[in-house]
């Protein structure tokens, strides 16, 4: 008996998270639509639907005949403060699920979170008690405001009030393919290792001691999506918080050489502080244009392709961050990536797409 065919509507569809969905769900044979403001998707074979997800009314109108019966929510806003933060991504949440919810079409609902769940919001970032490494999905919230928890909160409601099932997708930083989107550590410093072969200078290890030294792990985009989809179509991943990571751990002191070698750069390490990007990048933009019509790349403009301070918070780091992945491998998602095979295919991907050199 083949399985049924699913209608699955993945909002943030342009961000690195919602791409890899959408390329997930058309290679189950999805029918497959992409929310995005702008209403473009990255994704060939996507249908795209334009709304505001904070306007309701423009949501109605977009999702009128869409119909979908798998949610994948993947979206986020940055503001200024946790408040902010917690009122704006809560309504973007309950405002889909409101506006879906009444048709009674929706059966299963996937959030993407992160491990910011265990390390406490912006605001707080560390200055809570931490959870204790490996993360595990059993412990319990952080005593300070965080717009996860939020977000998980409008999603427990709307499924008891909608009658959908629900799973909750931990990430750690995402390592992916993506175009249009910068929040991606990968794609940061691939321009970043480029600019130093451009400039003969080091490749300079922005961050801290303890991510110099310590263990930490990555998630693969790809593997994101792969267990959003096995979660919302299996019974044991329903009802249930997962951490998603690679399943295999790493020290940057090891993995900072071979990411140089791929650009033919000189490594060097952490050295008494860290050296953070966003400073250190203030004239990028002029060498990047130059590395551009070079290489005949498609995009001049690096502010579209790197996110200097993104990577800097990730790499910046004073605290230990590594995900226990048991809990899903126990319910049947047994996938896993190797980080270093996983970085050096993003790699040659962006070549490909001719995003760097």
């Amino acid at each position: 008996m083949s399985e049924p065919q699913h209608r699955a509507l993945i909002v943030g569809a342009t961000g690195i998270s919602g791409q890899a969905l959408c390329r997930e769900t058309l290679a189950q044979g999805w029918t497959t639509y992409g929310l995005s403001r702008s209403g473009k998707t990255p994704v060939d074979g996507v249908t795209p639907v334009a709304a505001d997800l904070l306007d309701t009314a423009s949501l109605t109108d977009a999702l009128a005949e869409v119909n979908p019966d798998i949610v994948f929510f993947t979206a986020w806003m940055k503001k200024d403060s946790e408040k902010e933060n917690i009122e704006v991504n809560s309504a973007t949440l309950r405002n889909v699920l409101d506006v879906l919810g009444p048709s009674g079409t929706v059966n299963h609902v996937a959030l993407m979170t992160g491990l910011k769940h265990y390390l406490g919001p912006f605001d707080a970032y560390g200055d809570a008690v931490m959870a204790e490494t490996p993360f595990h999905e059993s412990e319990e919230r952080l005593d300070t405001p965080n717009f996860y928890y939020a977000q998980e909160d409008e999603l427990f409601a709307g499924a008891d009030k909608y009658d959908f099932t629900w799973s909750v997708h931990r990430a750690h930083t995402i390592s992916g393919f993506a175009v249009g989107n910068a929040m991606n550590m990968v794609l940061t410093l691939s321009v970043y290792a480029s600019i130093c072969a451009e400039l003969g200078t080091p490749f300079v290890f922005p961050g801290s001691d303890t991510q110099w030294n310590g263990l930490t792990d990555l998630t693969d985009a790809d593997l994101l999506a792969e267990q959003m989809v096995w979660a919302s179509s299996n019974d044991n991943g329903k009802n249930e918080a997962f951490n998603i990571a690679n399943g295999d751990v790493f020290r940057w002191r090891w993995m900072w050489p071979q990411f140089a070698e791929m650009f033919g750069v000189e490594p060097e390490g952490y050295d008494t502080e860290p050296r953070p990007l966003e400073p250190r990048m203030a004239d990028a933009a002029e060498t990047w244009t130059r590395i551009a019509a070079t290489h005949d790349l498609v995009e001049p403009d690096v502010t579209k392709l790197a996110s200097w301070w993104h990577t800097d918070g990730d790499l910046g780091r004073d605290m230990e961050c590594l995900t226990d992945m048991n809990k899903s491998k126990k319910a049947g998602f047994l996938g896993f990536r190797s980080t270093p095979d996983g970085i050096a295919s993003v790699v040659q991907r962006y070549r490909d797409a001719r995003l760097i050199p």
